[in-house]
């Protein structure tokens, strides 16, 4: 059994290594998340109860290799995003984008039909809320079991979309769910992911910060600092401090 870090059992292998026939619920965790979850029971709950939980971080990978000293692959959102649509695209399947607006969802899936297009695109625009009501979530699953897709593709923004899931999943009639915020912005041309020299650098977050300061500041100046403690708590006493 592989050895689990800071309590979460964090996936080691490839995109390629992960058996989609075997694994239905898949997530990704980063340092924000991670002392989100600290506080947040049900996104807890809801990250252990993942089938994949990806090492979406260049903290998460420093903090397996510092702990367990076992060197990772970081896997972000997005490139569990494609590798999943290249796919479909292969299988000619059916992706299911859940969240967002409608334009956005006009804008991926018109990517879509330009980058892969064997990939049959079904949507669902959810109502933009904290908290969806027992109404809400019934359309929403409705709307998804009715197109009879593939995956799924969640992007209602962490830690609402990875707790919602894990309350429906046994509601959903597909064979995949990843939960990949805002790859939905990236993809669409809303936001512009990092750039890959910025990515190899480990930093992709700086241009991201630099663009959306305010949104961005406790992610990186109060979650990472709250993070590397937490890893050297690990280390030293063998539990976390948060």
């Amino acid at each position: 059994m592989k050895k689990e870090l800071l309590n979460y059992n964090v996936y080691k292998g490839t995109l390629s290594q992960i058996d989609l026939e075997k694994n239905k619920i898949i997530n990704t965790i980063n340092p924000h998340s991670y002392c989100v979850s600290k506080q947040d029971k049900a996104f807890k709950m809801a990250l252990k109860a993942s089938d994949i939980l990806l090492p979406d971080g260049v903290g998460i990978v420093w903090a397996e290799k510092f702990l367990n000293q076992n060197v990772i692959q970081k896997i972000a959102g997005y490139d569990l995003f494609l590798f999943l649509m290249q796919q479909l695209e292969k299988d000619k399947g059916t992706a299911f984008f859940l969240g967002a607006s409608n334009d956005t969802l006009n804008k991926i899936e018109a990517n879509c039909k330009s980058d892969f297009p064997n990939v049959t695109f079904e949507g669902y625009s959810p109502p933009y809320k904290a908290e969806f009501t027992t109404q809400d979530s019934k359309a929403m699953c409705d709307a998804v079991n009715s197109t009879k897709s593939d995956i799924l593709f969640v992007g209602i923004t962490a830690p609402k979309q990875e707790k919602w899931i894990n309350q429906y999943k046994n509601h959903l009639k597909v064979k995949n769910i990843c939960c990949i915020g805002a790859v939905f912005d990236f993809y669409a041309g809303n936001i512009n992911r990092s750039s890959p020299f910025w990515i190899k650098l480990g930093l992709e977050w700086l241009p991201r910060f630099l663009k959306q300061p305010k949104r961005l500041f406790k992610r990186n100046f109060v979650s990472t600092p709250k993070f590397v403690l937490e890893v050297l708590s690990f280390k030293l006493f063998g539990k976390g401090i948060l």
